[in-house]
């Protein structure tokens, strides 16, 4: 078992040396000169010479390269006599404790130096300690809708098989997968901070429908051509289906009066006001009080970016739960439990779910790591204060340092949450281990 963890760390950190490597290239061989920039419209051949020095572009790149693993490194080389090396060991860049030295350099234990952003000369780790949290809150909350709602759905879709809700859903993932993030969040700021943000005005034809299709079940409970007993469970689909049904025919009313110009249609075309969500399209999670100056924290902004961006993590956990918790109900120990009389919930909640939660637990480990990235989209459309606008940012302006640091941080998150599963699997069941 040691043998394996040691593998998968040794692993992990031979795919962030590729991460920093990949990105280290192709910013340098990139057309433009980040020394220009800095120095403005006005300064001198001298002033441009000045700051490449200091940062070091005066250097070959293989030199380049190596003083910033030096820099990324926790154990490291530094020299500490000479102030104008660029590996000095200066205390307003590194925090660090110097174990022991040989002649002017010394081996230093210190904390990964991101260096300073080429915009505003802070340091990377400090931005990203600014930034970071807003988009672990944004990405926990999506990936906890994802999992909970997945779950949940997966489970209704297994035990319906083949029926009205197994299709929805189905459809409803299809939909959810195929949707960019960007699209989505376009329209779910526009509609739920927007357009439906006082009042929404629904139409009253597919909810008739629900009525109508609820009370054809309860004439055809009555006069005894159901062979069912009546539950809220048929109730429920029953509506469902009618709801769907007559907003399909609302549908096709509205695209036929778009394009044909038809008459009004009073029963269809009547809507009644439905109370908005009072969200708003865009807004961070702590903003600043113009009257008090103080920051507060608007916890509200949080529900539509949270939403968006849980939509894709949504359909592949309920895909992965359904085809997981299906297999396991066809095995032969379901078989006997359900032969010994227990109910068709206890069979699944003491048995098949927990025994088919694996994948299901593996896809939403990824897919949390994957949000911290994958929020740069929700993030720019509802100005969402994180990482992921931080880095839009940085990428306009050519700002290595910057990019380069919320790539490493991302990746990180990535090779951690993957060898934390792996250590897991390993640990439950050895076959892994032998792979």
């Amino acid at each position: 078992m040691f043998r394996y963890i040691i593998r998968k760390i040794v692993y992990g950190f031979l795919v962030l040396l590729g991460v920093v490597t990949v990105i280290f290239v192709l910013f340098n061989i990139k057309p433009g000169d980040p020394s220009l920039m800095l120095g403005g419209q006005h300064s001198t051949p001298e002033i441009v010479q000045t700051i490449r020095k200091d940062l070091g572009l005066d250097l070959p790149f293989q030199n380049r390269y190596l003083f910033y693993l030096n820099d990324l490194s926790p154990i490291s080389v530094h020299n500490v006599e000479n102030t104008e090396s660029i590996i000095y060991l200066d205390s307003s860049k590194y925090t660090a404790s110097e174990p022991f030295s040989v002649g002017d350099k010394s081996i230093v234990l210190k904390y990964p130096y991101l260096r300073k952003s080429y915009q505003n000369k802070r340091n990377v780790a400090q931005i990203i300690n600014e930034k970071l949290p807003d988009t672990f809150i944004l990405a926990l909350s999506a990936i906890l809708i994802a999992t909970i709602l997945g779950i949940s759905l997966g489970i209704v879709s297994a035990v319906n098989k083949g029926k009205f809700f197994d299709n929805v859903s189905f459809i409803a993932a299809v939909a959810g997968m195929s949707a960019p993030s960007f699209f989505m969040a376009a329209i779910i700021s526009v509609v739920g901070g927007y357009t439906w943000s006082s009042q929404m005005n629904l139409p009253v034809f597919p909810f008739l429908f629900a009525l109508l299709a609820a009370c054809v079940l309860l004439i055809k409970y009555i006069t005894k051509k159901t062979h069912f007993p009546l539950s809220f469970k048929q109730f429920f689909s029953w509506s469902l289906k009618g709801f769907i049904l007559g907003l399909g025919v609302w549908l096709v009313y509205v695209i036929f009066y778009s394009i044909f110009n038809l008459g009004d249609w009073p029963v269809i075309s009547s809507t009644f006001g439905f109370p908005g969500t009072g969200l708003n399209p865009n807004g961070a999670l702590v903003e600043l009080n113009d009257y008090s100056g103080r920051e507060e924290y608007h916890w509200e902004n949080l529900i539509l970016p949270a939403i968006t961006l849980g939509i894709r993590p949504l359909a592949i956990v309920i895909q992965l739960t359904r085809s997981s918790l299906l297999d396991e109900l066809s095995k032969d120990y379901i078989r006997t439990a359900r032969s010994k009389g227990l109910s068709m919930y206890k069979v699944i909640v003491n048995h098949a779910l927990i025994n088919s939660l694996n994948p299901v637990i593996t896809a939403i480990s990824g897919w949390f790591a994957s949000l911290l990235a994958g929020a740069v989209f929700v993030e720019q459309i509802f100005d969402w204060n994180g990482i992921g606008k931080e880095l839009v940012s940085a990428l306009k302006n050519d700002d290595f340092p910057l990019v380069i640091g919320v790539t490493i941080v991302i990746a990180t998150f990535f090779v951690i949450i993957n060898i934390v599963v792996d250590i897991v699997y390993g640990y439950l069941d050895p076959r892994v281990r032998l792979n």
